[in-house]
């Protein structure tokens, strides 16, 4: 796998283990961190497409770095314990697999694999979700403008919907853009005691 790993570990040899085990079942470039440097300035100067932390006790100080990088890159976390309760909190912080440490070598790779996978699903999701949520504020937004124009210049609907598509059009601007800038400069007009919906064209 042409992948650039970043492995953070507790303890040196267990981290030179690991290494050789990466690099055994193929992996490109490895590059090592000690853990007690800041993951968030670490992560952002090595740009890995993987990040592993091998720790023999849970920390859930690290929790909160693992959380603010998490959302950029899949994770991958090895505990020398047994620990559901941490496991649930290294998953809600963003671990896309978590594991103890000792796994044998040629659990490695699928480990590697599904936690690059589950990670690129929830990007997905995330990606899906944030374009919904911008359509319907966009609707939300259309109908606001279009309630404005209909009460402020006597428009009907279509008038109104008619009237911010062209806007948009003579403008070369997104529909999105120019109704979300007509609603904040109406209530900024509202605010300052303009008559409702009497923006220029």
């Amino acid at each position: 796998m042409a992948l650039k790993i970043l492995l953070i570990d507790t303890d040196p040899e267990r981290a030179c283990a690991l290494e050789e085990k990466l690099s055994e079942s193929g992996f490109a470039e490895i590059l090592r961190a000690s853990d007690d440097l800041n993951l968030v300035e670490t992560v952002e100067r090595a740009k890995p497409d993987l990040i592993i932390i091998d720790m023999a006790l849970p920390d859930r100080d690290a929790l909160e770095d693992i959380r603010a990088v998490s959302a950029a890159h899949p994770i991958v976390m090895f505990a020398g314990g047994d620990d559901p309760a941490f496991a649930e909190e290294a998953i809600a912080a963003g671990v896309c697999s978590y594991n103890l440490s000792g796994v044998a070598l040629q659990d490695v790779k699928p480990i590697m694999a599904s936690a690059i996978a589950l990670f690129r699903r929830y990007r997905r999701v995330e990606e899906e979700l944030t374009a919904a949520r911008a359509m319907l504020e966009e609707r939300r937004l259309v109908e606001r403008a279009k309630a404005i124009l209909m009460q402020g210049r006597k428009m009907t609907e279509p008038e109104a919907y008619r009237w911010l598509q062209k806007k948009a059009m003579n403008e070369n601007r997104k529909l999105a853009h120019i109704v979300a800038e007509f609603v904040e400069r109406h209530d900024s007009d509202v605010t300052a005691g303009t008559p409702a919906g009497r923006q220029q064209p």
